[in-house]
């Protein structure tokens, strides 16, 4: 038994295979997926993996929760889910973040989630009744449920008779679902089938239990490396440090050469020194005739 993950329904769009055919999928979204901690069997009496997803604000977060998610070292958490495992190999690390590839394109998953909600509604909706006659004595009740009870035996009206009342927002589990694709970069799964739930809604994803699973799958789970740096964007900085090294290398064993003086600036320095003499002479003259 591996652990699931947590997701939310984005929406319905449509894959194009190889051979041309065109599959309908639901998109689900891991945001944030990440691991807050784990129940085991000496402390708990079973083993599980406690997940965390979405980013919730501070002020709708309780404080023992939040104390809970700091000492895990992960941001606050808007869902929050439970996963049973076999024994404590399939426990991940606290605080890990989970991949999208911790599924596998063709099996098949099972999915939790609550139905839209379709307010109150009337028995003919809610439970499919077939309705009064439309004619030969039926007065504005064409739609009706019918009758209730038995008059004095017994009484009264039984519980979980089918009658009109809040429709919808149910937990339900959609089981053997496929997964068509799955997007590691932008954590996203392509589902085929009938996903429960609206779009924004939280929904729990886990391994089908009614079939077998491929051997491929990661055990226990894929995680995501958020620390990690593409090859490519590593590369050309280290090519550039490279070249500014070397340069700064010739630069230094390059000895520094005094620049020769030219003749324009030696014929310079001759015309001033005439000029200043000239000077000199005139002051002297001056001096005397004074």
């Amino acid at each position: 038994m591996r652990t699931g993950v947590i997701a939310k329904k984005v929406g319905m769009t449509r894959l194009f295979q190889e051979d041309g055919r065109h599959v309908p999928v639901t998109v689900l979204s891991l945001e944030g997926c990440q691991v807050v901690s784990h129940r085991t069997d000496e402390k708990d009496g079973y083993c599980a993996v406690q997940l965390g997803a979405g980013e919730a604000k501070q002020k709708n977060v309780a404080k023992p929760q939040r104390e809970h998610f700091a000492k895990a070292e992960v941001s606050l958490k808007m869902k929050v889910a439970e996963f049973r495992v076999a024994n404590e190999d399939g426990l991940l690390p606290v605080g890990s973040t989970i991949s999208a590839e911790h599924f596998i394109a063709g099996q098949k998953v099972d999915i939790t989630g609550h139905t839209q909600g379709k307010g109150f509604a009337g028995a003919m909706k809610r439970w499919g009744f077939g309705g009064l006659r439309a004619t030969h004595g039926v007065s504005i009740s064409h739609r009706s449920h019918g009758s209730t009870g038995n008059r004095q035996d017994p009484g009264k009206v039984f519980k979980g008779k089918k009658m009109a009342g809040h429709m919808g927002t149910r937990q339900r589990t959609q089981q053997n679902l496929e997964i068509v694709r799955t997007d590691a970069e932008r954590g996203l799964l392509f589902v085929k089938g009938s996903v429960p739930g609206s779009k924004n809604g939280w929904l729990l994803v886990a391994d089908a239990v009614k079939l077998n699973q491929p051997d491929d799958l990661p055990f226990p789970g894929a995680v995501l490396d958020l620390n990690a740096k593409p090859a490519d964007d590593a590369a050309p900085a280290e090519e550039t440090k490279t070249e500014e090294a070397v340069t700064e290398e010739a630069a230094a064993d390059t000895p520094a050469e005094t620049p020769a003086e030219t003749p324009a600036a030696e014929e310079t320095s001759a015309d001033n020194a005439d000029a200043g003499k000239a000077d000199d002479a005139a002051g002297d003259d001056a001096e005397k005739e004074g």
